[in-house]
This record gives C-alpha cells, structure tokens and sequence, in this order.
C-alpha cells in the first residue's frame, strides 16, 4: 500500500523550521494568484509548458504535483510565488519551503524528461508592481535527487505511521456496530439514506425532524462509508456550537473517547424504547474541533511572530514533538488541544490548522469549509482528499453562505482611525480617504438626499486605493515587533476581504452605499459601502463538487426549491422528508385568527398578547417560551404583562447576552418550575436548545418572523424576483416560517412531551403558511 503525498504538502511537513512568522501577510487572494501566475506565464516564449505534471516514488512513497512552469529552450523550471510588500522581508522559513518545493519538482522534471541538470528558479511576482524578481539555482540531477529523498526520508517514518493507523482505522470502522439495540422510529432510514448518498457520491438533502437523532444517525453511516468508498476525512460542519457539542457526544457515543474515559462512561442511555447493547471498544479515530483563532489565542496583545510571542518562537522546531503527540493523543477538543500546545510549548490555534490535516473527523463551523478563505477546502483541493460532509442545521447556511460572501467597510471607523495613523501609513490611507468621499457625495443628487443607495458597478477608484492601502500596511506590519492597533488591524481585514469579494462579483450581489450621519466634528456625512451576496449559490456550488458527497440536514428544510435556488446544490442531489417520531396527540396547536403583529398594529396587539400569555399560562402552569420579532417590541408585551399579571413569573433575553446570561436565562427552565421567558425569533433562544419534559410545556410565537421592510430587503427582493421569480418568499415569507418552526421545535422533545403552541397572529391562518407547518402537527385550533 503506498502513500500519496502532493509535492506542498510535503515540503510543508520536512522544509518548515523556525519561527511561526506571519508578518509577511496577508497573501495574495486564490484570485491574484491565478492572475499573477497567468501574468508571468503570458511573458515567456511559445514553447513555453505550463502546469507541468509530475510524479515520482520513494519507497512506499508516491510524490505528485503540477509545476508552475518549464523553459524547454532555456533548460529552467519556474515555480512562481505571487506576493505583496517587500520581498527582503519574507521569513527565511518561508523562503526556505518556495526553495524545497521547486528543488523537488526539478527532481522529478529531471526524471521525467532523463535531464543531467537543471536551472531551478523562484520567480517571485509582486501583485502590486507586476514585477518579477527571479531567484536561480543551477542544480546537477544528483543533486535534485538528494533533496528530492532528504524529504522523503523526513517524512517517510510518519508515513508509515500514518498507513498503519489508517488500516487499523478502517478494520474497526468495518466493524463498526451501532451503540444501541435498536434504531429510534425514522432513524434507520436516515441512516441508510445517508450511507446511499455518499456511496453513490451524491449530496442529500434531508428534513428529519427533532427527536429523531440526526447527530448519531448521519455520524454512524459516514464512518461506516469512510473503508470502502474510501474516505480520506469526514467533516462534520455546524453553525452553532450547540451542533459541535452534539457531534463530539456522538462520537463518543460511537466509540471514539477522549483519553482516560471508559467505554461504561462514555456510553450514554438508550433512547426510550431500546435497551443497550454492549459497550463499544475505543475506536482509532483522530477526532479534531477547529476554534476561532480569538478564543484559541493564548497571547491576544502579541503579534504572531518570534519576537513578539513566546508560542511562536521555534514554533515549526517544535511541532513534530507536539503533532505526534496529539496524533498519538487521538481526542482533540479545544481542551485537549490545548494541553498538547501548551505541552510542548506551541500555539493551540496553529497546531490545531496543522492537526486538520492528519485528522479523521473535523468538528468545525461552516464557515471552514464554505467560507471564501475556507481552509478544509483549500486542503481538500491541495491533498486531493475524498471527503464526506455532513451540515448540521442546514437550513442557517443560506444566510451564513451570504455573509461569508459579503463585505463591509464603515467609512465613520475609517475615519476615526485617520488621526492616530503611523506616519508611513498616511499618504496611501490618504487616497483612501479621498475615494472614499467622492463615493459618499453620489449619495446628494440633483439636489436631492438619499440615504440607500444601488450602486450600478463597482467603486473602482475606492477598490484601487483599498489595495494598494493593504500592501503598504503589510509592508508597515512586517516591520513591527508588536501587533498593530486593533481599529488598523480590523480596517486592514476588512479592507482585504472586500477586495476579494469585489474579484468574484456578479449579479449574484448587491454594491450598496448606505449614508452615515456626521458624528462629532464631522462636517460631511459619510456612507457604509457594502458588497452584498444575495444568492450564495454560485460560490457554494463548487465546495458542494469538491466533496465525495455529503448530507445537509435539518427539521426545516421546505420548500425544497427554495434550498435548491440559493445553495447551488447539485440537481441530482435527492431530497429526502422523514417522518416524526412523536404523534399528534403529544401537541396542541392554535392560531389566534383575530390578532394582528404587523409593525402598524402592534400598540393594538399589545393588549390581546398579554391577555392570551396570561390565559394559556393559568389554563397549565409550567414553563414557557414567548417569541417576538424585536427586543423592543419584547420589552413592551413584557412590561404590559408585568403590569396586568403579576403573579405569573417572566424572564427576558437581553440585547447582549454573554454565556453566563445565557447559562442563567436557561437554567430557569426548571422541571416543575412556572413561569414564561421571552427570547427573540431567531435569536439564540429560537434553535439548538434542548428543554425537554416539564422544562418547557409550551410556546407562544406573536409574529411570522418576517424581516424587516427596508431598503436593502427590498433590494434583496427585487434581485431575488429578477433572479429565480420568487422575490417576496424567498427574501421574506420562507425565511420568517422556518424562524417559527424552529422555536415551535423547541416544546416537543421527547416521546413523553405534552404541550401547546400557540402561533398569535393571523397571517398564520392562511393556507400558504399551514403548507409549511410540519407534517406531524396535529390541525391547529382557530380561534
């Protein structure tokens, strides 16, 4: 059995030594990149090979990669490394991986084409100056060679390793069993939907409703399809951490334990209905949660260099020890991260992207994989691994997809941020500044003023001015032994970003200036530029081609179309309805008919809501769930509540609520307890808690969780509408319903759950609306 490495990847593991060093960044975008390499490649002669396979064997090892480029005429092999700032500032360690990286695709050139020697040359293009700076090496064949085996020799040991694991990975995951005697009612056929998808390397769309235990039932099939298809990684991607905590109990479930935790208990219960079965032997399974790189950082006021962190310093002399380690330790939540960083002295976070490529499962958010800068796809891309993906809570990656493709520079921060700035820093911030305003004063026409406005193409002048902005403070960066100011770092970010979605915008987004009023001395209003995704689906669409299939699964993913449209799943991707396990019976459903939320109405509303809370809370007393549109409408049903019903205890979701308010708000919903907590529809209180029993016994839903009518909504709809034809459901009705399913999801949890759900307001009355509810729904009571 031979082990397939790309030519990066192995440089990266046996050329990296030093310090962790990310002054010189950030890099060039995938999309200056292609346009650098394009650039430099146009320059050279007819003759002239671009995207040069080439493979070559040592030992067990099979060595693959495409070199940038060859010079038949010249005898010289290019790799060509697109960058931005100074070059005399680049990190040796870095310079040193370009050089491993051309040195060994010269090995495999001279094997290929039987060449005594080679010019070798790192042709480094300056995306800002559009110059080249070559670097040269003439390099004998044997020479080429010696390198080409010094890093197969350095890592050949972890190869081995690496295929002993994976054969004991695959024989336990063969005989894999189910931790339960039985399956719950519907989970089977999830469980084997799931498996047929990724067998026949499909994406499936999946609507299983609460209790039917989609985290288990997706995780089981996956890892039994991870041996045959064969799967090199399963990730499993949430958009919440409620989601993540689900998968890493599952898994646990499964087999795979953090150290020192036995089988007896790591099992849980059997869900009612089944008794257990035997206790499952650990499973050989690497098991890694990605954190965000803020809640990961041991030392947030230092920079991420050598000189300025003490966790960076030596951290690639370091990183074998720590990588076999937390190889060898298997378990690699947060917590177990990062006891084996601190262990050896690196940084959790950087050891943490280094274990996502040696892992089996990866528990991280959707954005790690969908994102624009997503790093689970880039190494999928980069390893040419076959990856299974299952998306947790699917129905949120319509509005996650659009955020991850959507920029915003606020043009009062840039401004504040001016005076403060280094001097090195104030002539190219200055242009800046100057593009910025011209763009803000197209929002006084003819004498008029407009607060919103469409910007028919992009603000070239602004995005010219951004970018050269960006490579003069990566410049300034590099040369500071401490991290930069957080109002400049933050501007910096998002100065990138948008520049990178302004590379792959389209009609897909919106360009939109929304005016700022003046603040302080201001004399001028300025205005918030934002490039806005509306429709994700173009971007989305080849992560969804990347991967070996994969499930998206979530209690609310109808209308089916409407997911379709705006995700850009693959038309042949099935989509599968499952069934509730709970009956009828266990719910009560009703519409109150004469009561009206819409935003004119709601002083009127005030009364009848107080007066329906009130009524359903003395009909049973027990804990409740009230849901509303805005904290401000929130605080005055509240308030009224407080005011005519004293007896009946209340608590509120605030604005901002850190995890102890939320630990607190939660923890009121006692078994046994009385008493009604008010939360926002889709907030954090809306999905992805779990208060089952006497907990929570019922839910009252005063709006349609429509979004707000406004200019930029009705941009979105009118875009929508040119699109796909279906402006109003798609910017406002679909996305408002499936707000209220989830929070209704909340009351039914177990097959012993009893309660009510009252949905006051009565738009829900209508047809097009009762279409929506879950099948499983008992006929809701009008009144």
């Amino acid at each position: 059995m031979s082990y397939r490495i790309a030519v990066r990847a192995l440089c990266e593991f046996s050329a990296k030594a030093g310090d962790l060093d990310l002054r010189f960044t950030p890099s060039p975008s995938a999309q200056e990149g292609i346009a650098g390499h394009r650039v430099v490649s146009e320059r050279r002669g007819e003759r002239y090979e671009r995207e040069v396979a080439l493979a070559g064997h040592y030992a067990h090892l099979e060595v693959r990669g495409r070199a940038d480029g060859y010079d038949p005429d010249a005898n010289r092999l290019e790799e060509i490394k697109t960058h931005r700032g100074d070059l005399a500032r680049q990190p040796a360690n870095q310079r040193a991986l370009h050089w491993a990286q051309a040195q060994v695709y010269g090995h495999l050139l001279c094997l290929a084409r039987g060449l005594d020697q080679l010019d070798v040359t790192l042709v480094y293009f300056d995306i800002a100056s559009q110059r080249e700076t070559p670097l040269s090496q003439r390099c004998s064949a044997s020479e080429l060679r010696e390198v080409f085996e010094t890093h197969c020799q350095r890592f050949l040991a972890w190869a081995q390793q690496e295929l002993a694991h994976r054969r004991r990975r695959d024989a336990a995951l063969v005989a894999l069993n189910f931790p339960f005697a039985d399956f719950r009612a519907g989970q089977r056929e999830l469980a084997e939907a799931v498996y047929k998808a990724t067998h026949t390397r499909r994406w499936l769309l999946l609507q299983a409703p609460t209790g039917i235990g989609k985290t288990l039932g997706t995780l089981f099939p996956m890892l039994k399809a991870m041996p045959g298809e064969p799967l090199d990684r399963v990730f499993f991607l949430t958009a919440r951490n409620t989601g993540q905590q689900l998968a890493l109990e599952a898994l646990e479930q499964l087999g795979a334990r953090p150290p020192g935790v036995s089988a007896a208990c790591a099992e849980a219960p059997a869900p009612a209905g089944s008794s257990a079965g035997e206790a499952t032997p650990a499973l050989p399974l690497r098991v890694l949660t990605l954190t965000a790189r803020e809640k990961a950082c041991e030392h947030p006021d230092k920079a991420c260099h050598g000189e300025a962190c003490p966790l960076a310093a030596g951290f690639y002399d370091r990183l074998p020890a720590a990588r076999s380690a937390a190889a060898e330790r298997g378990w690699l939540d947060r917590a177990g991260l990062r006891t084996v960083a601190l262990e050896h002295q690196v940084c959790p976070y950087y050891l943490g992207q280094e274990m996502s490529r040696w892992a089996d499962v990866v528990v991280a958010d959707v954005n790690y994989y969908f994102d624009l800068h997503a790093q689970l796809y880039a190494l999928t891309l980069q390893q040419q691994w076959q990856v299974g993906i299952l998306v947790d809570e699917a129905h949120n990656l319509v509005e996650r997809g659009r955020g991850m493709y959507t920029a915003t520079l606020d043009h009062a921060a840039f401004r504040r941020l001016m005076p403060q700035l280094p001097a090195p820093l104030k002539r190219p911030l200055a242009r800046v500044a100057t593009a910025w305003q011209d763009l803000a004063e197209q929002l006084d026409e003819a004498g008029t003023t407009r607060d919103y406005r469409v910007l028919e193409r992009l603000p070239g002048k602004l995005i010219a001015a951004l970018q050269h902005a960006v490579s003069r403070i990566v410049e300034y960066q590099s040369e500071q032994p401490i991290a930069l100011d957080g109002e400049l770092q933050r501007f910096s970010f998002e100065a990138q970003h948008l520049c990178r979605v302004a590379e792959t915008f389209g009609n897909h987004s919106l360009c939109d200036l929304t005016r700022q009023p003046p603040r302080g001395r201001q004399r001028r209003a300025g205005a918030m530029l934002t490039l806005r995704n509306v429709v994700p689906a173009p971007f989305l669409a080849a992560r969804f081609a990347a991967a070996h299939g994969g499930t998206l699964f979530s209690a609310t993913l109808s209308p089916q179309g409407y997911f379709r449209d705006l995700l850009g799943v693959p038309d042949a991707a099935p989509w599968l309805a499952l069934g509730s396990p709970f009956a009828a019976g266990q719910l009560e459903v009703r519409i109150a008919t004469r009561l009206s939320t819409r935003y004119a109405h709601r002083e009127a509303s005030l009364e009848p809501l107080v007066a329906r809370i009130a009524a359903g809370f003395h009909q049973r007393r027990g804990n409740y769930l009230a849901f509303f549109s805005s904290f401000a409408y929130l605080e005055q049903v509240a308030d009224r509540l407080a005011q005519r019903h004293p007896e009946v205890p209340q608590w509120r979701q605030a604005a901002r609520m850190d995890d102890a308010a939320r630990t607190s708000f939660l923890a009121r919903f006692e078994s046994g307890g009385a008493g009604v907590g008010f939360a926002v529809l889709g907030g954090i209180f809306g999905e992805g808690i779990d208060l089952p029993g006497e907990r929570l016994i019922g839910a009252f839903v005063a709006t349609l969780g429509l979004p707000q009518v406004n200019p930029v909504n009705e941009q979105m709809r009118e875009r929508l509408q040119a699109l796909l034809g279906s402006g109003y459901d798609y910017a406002y009705f679909y996305p408002g319903m499936q707000k209220v399913i989830q929070a209704a999801g909340r009351v039914i949890r177990t097959a012993s759950d009893r309660g009510v759900i009252e949905l006051l307001d009565d738009r829900f009355a209508q047809p097009r609306a009762q279409a929506l509810l879950p099948a499983w729904w008992p006929e809701p009571r009008l009144d």
